[in-house]
C-alpha cells in the first residue's frame, strides 16, 4: 500500500489515485536563468524517483515539468544584453536539459515553457476578475485573497498580521493593493515595454504564480492527483496557486501535496544568495560523477535534510563503483545448473523489503539498505560457490527492479561478441603487418578496457576474458 506525506493534510496518507491505474503529476520546475544547482536537482530527483516508483507500481504517469522562462531576473538579464527572453533562455535550457538526461532522469511526458502559456493564465485571470476574486489597481490585477477563506490551508501559516517579507518570493510592487497580503496576477507594462503581451484588461506580463496554474490544468484538467515540489515552494508559490486555481474553477486543485526538503552544504541552508552552492557542473568538472552525485542526492529520504559534504560524495563516489563492480561479479561468475532455495528466499526477501520502504512515504535509505543488504548476502553466497545459474538470473532481476526505480547502477557495458573480437584481433594484425604500430596498440588497448587480454604465441594471437 503506497503511501505519502500529504502536506495538504499534515498526515501520511494511503494514494489513491482519481482515475484506477492513472496517475497526473505536476512538478515545479527551474526558472532557466542560469545553471540550476545540486539543491534544485534534489528536488528534480525526488520528482524522477517518485515518477519511476509510480510507473513501477503499474501506474500510467502523466507527469508535467514546467520551464519558467518569464521573471524578473530573466527580463532584467536580457534587457542588460540587448536581447530576447526567447534568445537569453535558449542555452540555459539546453544546460538544463543536458544535466537532467546526464543525471539519469526520465524525461517527463509535458515539459511547458511560461512564455507559451500566456492565452491560459490570461483565460484563467479573466475569469477570476469575473467572479470578484481579482482586481485591477493602477493597471496591475491583483487576487482578492479575502476572498478566498481557506487562503493558508497548504503552509498553516497564520495569516491574522500583516505577511510582508515573509518569504524573498512575495511580490513587492509599489502599487496600491487592497490587503498587504494580495498578490499579482497581471502586471502592468508600458506599451513601449518589452516583453509584455496584450490582454482584454490591459497590456502587462503575468506574475510568477499564475503560471504553473495555467500550464497544470491546461494538461492535467482542473482536478489532479499530485502536485510536488522543493519546500521552499510551499509558501507563498503552492499556497498562491491554489488560492487562484480553486478560486477559478471551485474545485479541488490537487489532492496531494509533496514537497522535499531543503539541501545544506556543510550545515549550512544553501543558496545562490548566500554564495553556498554547486551546480552539477562545478561537481562534475572536479571528476565527481553523475551516478554519485544522484546517489548522495537521493540516499536521504525526501522529507529529511540532506547535508552535503565531499566527504560524503567521495563516499557515493565509491558505493556506486561497488555496486556495478558487484553487477559485473554476478554477471560474469561460473555458476553450476541449478538454483539455491535459500538464496531465492534472500532475493525475494530483500525485493519485499524494498518495495515496503518505498511504500512508506518513499523511504531510500531503508531502501537502499535492502540493495546493500543483498549484495552482502550475494557476495557470501559468490565466495562460498553457493550461487548457481537460476540464483544469477534472479539477482541481476533484481538489480533492474531496484534501478528501475532508483537509477544509480547505470548502463550495463556492452559485452563484446567473439565476432567482434576475432574482428578487431585480425585488424590489429593487419596493422602490425603494415607496421602501424599506434593503431595496433590502440586495439590492445581497447580490448583490454573492455575486458579482453590478448597473448601473442609463435602459433599466432590468443585471447582470454579477464
Amino acid at each position: 500500500m503506497l503511501r505519502f506525506f500529504n502536506t495538504l493534510s499534515r498526515q501520511v496518507e494511503e494514494f489513491q489515485p482519481i482515475e484506477d491505474g492513472k496517475v497526473k503529476m505536476y512538478i515545479c520546475g527551474p526558472t532557466v536563468w542560469n545553471f540550476a544547482h545540486i539543491g534544485n536537482f534534489r528536488t528534480f530527483i525526488f520528482g524522477d524517483v517518485l515518477r519511476r516508483y509510480l510507473k513501477f507500481k503499474g501506474y500510467e504517469v502523466t507527469h508535467v515539468f514546467n520551464l519558467t522562462d518569464i521573471d524578473d531576473r530573466i527580463i532584467n538579464e536580457a534587457k542588460a544584453r540587448n536581447i530576447s527572453i526567447d534568445e537569453f533562455t535558449a542555452p540555459f535550457i539546453q544546460y538544463f536539459w543536458e544535466d537532467f538526461d546526464a543525471l539519469g532522469m526520465e524525461r517527463p511526458e509535458v515539459t511547458p515553457r511560461a512564455t507559451h502559456h500566456i492565452a491560459e493564465m490570461i483565460d484563467i485571470i479573466a475569469r477570476l476578475i469575473e467572479n470578484g476574486k481579482a482586481y485591477e489597481s493602477d493597471g496591475s490585477i491583483y487576487y482578492r485573497i479575502s476572498a478566498f477563506p481557506e487562503y493558508g490551508k497548504l503552509s498553516k501559516i497564520n495569516f491574522s498580521g500583516n505577511i510582508h517579507g515573509a518569504s524573498e518570493r512575495i511580490d513587492t510592487d509599489k502599487y496600491e493593493k487592497e490587503d498587504a497580503r494580495d498578490f499579482a496576477l497581471w502586471k502592468l507594462v508600458g506599451e513601449d515595454e518589452e516583453p509584455g503581451w496584450d490582454a482584454p484588461f490591459g497590456r502587462g506580463r503575468p506574475g510568477w504564480h499564475i503560471e504553473c496554474s495555467a500550464m497544470s490544468m491546461k494538461y492535467l484538467g482542473e482536478t489532479f492527483d499530485i502536485h510536488a515540489g522543493g519546500q521552499d515552494l510551499q509558501f507563498p508559490h503552492h499556497e498562491n496557486e491554489i488560492a487562484q486555481s480553486e478560486g477559478a474553477t471551485g474545485k479541488l486543485f490537487s489532492h496531494y501535496w509533496i514537497h522535499s526538503e531543503f539541501l545544506k552544504i556543510d550545515d549550512v541552508t544553501m543558496s545562490k544568495s548566500k554564495g553556498n552552492f554547486f551546480t552539477f557542473r562545478d561537481l562534475k568538472e572536479q571528476g565527481y560523477s553523475p551516478l554519485a552525485i544522484r546517489y548522495l542526492l537521493l540516499s536521504v529520504p525526501y522529507r529529511k535534510q540532506l547535508n552535503f559534504t565531499f566527504e560524503g560524495l567521495q563516499g557515493a563516489e565509491a558505493t556506486v563503483e561497488r555496486l556495478r563492480n558487484f553487477r559485473t561479479l554476478v554477471h560474469d561468475a561460473k555458476v553450476r545448473d541449478g538454483s539455491n532455495p535459500a538464496i531465492a528466499e534472500q532475493i525475494k526477501a530483500q525485493l519485499a523489503e524494498f518495495e515496503a520502504a518505498m511504500d512508506d512515504d518513499m523511504n531510500t535509505a531503508v531502501a537502499l539498505a535492502a540493495i546493500h543488504n543483498l549484495v552482502r548476502e550475494m557476495n557470501s553466497a559468490l565466495a562460498a560457490e553457493q550461487l548457481l545459474c537460476d540464483d544469477r538470473v534472479a539477482v541481476l532481476e533484481a538489480i533492474k527492479k531496484f534501478d528501475a526505480v532508483l537509477g544509480i547502477f547505470g548502463e550495463e557495458a556492452a559485452e563484446l561478441i567473439d565476432a567482434d573480437i576475432e574482428a578487431l584481433i585480425e585488424e590489429r594484425q593487419e596493422a602490425r603487418r603494415n607496421r602501424n604500430f599506434a593503431r595496433s596498440d590502440e586495439i590492445r588497448d581497447e580490448l583490454a578496457a573492455k575486458g579482453i587480454i590478448l597473448e601473442d604465441t609463435k602459433d599466432g594471437v590468443r585471447w582470454k576474458r579477464k
